[in-house]
């Protein structure tokens, strides 16, 4: 169960590094790779930038649990 959990927040890490990294900043970030940097139907507040948040905050609330659990688990050690 241990490494289970392990490899999960090792995985849930990864991800969501990638999907910050994803965000358009204020300098267009990395993901204007994929725009060029042009103004398009798919820059801005659209549906891709919407899902993109969406799946931040949920892969970012699954590393919290992750943390969390496996934080209690090592300290009331019932993992």
């Amino acid at each position: 169960m241990k490494i289970a959990l392990e490899i999960l927040l090792v995985l849930s890490s990864l991800l969501l590094l990638f999907l910050v990294l994803m965000h358009r900043g204020k300098g267009g970030g990395l993901s204007s790779l994929f725009g060029g940097g042009m103004q398009s139907s798919l820059s801005g507040s659209s549906v891709v930038e919407r899902n993109l948040d969406i799946y931040t905050v949920a892969v970012g609330l699954f590393w919290l649990a992750c943390i969390l659990v496996y934080g209690l688990g090592v300290t009331f050690e019932f993992l």
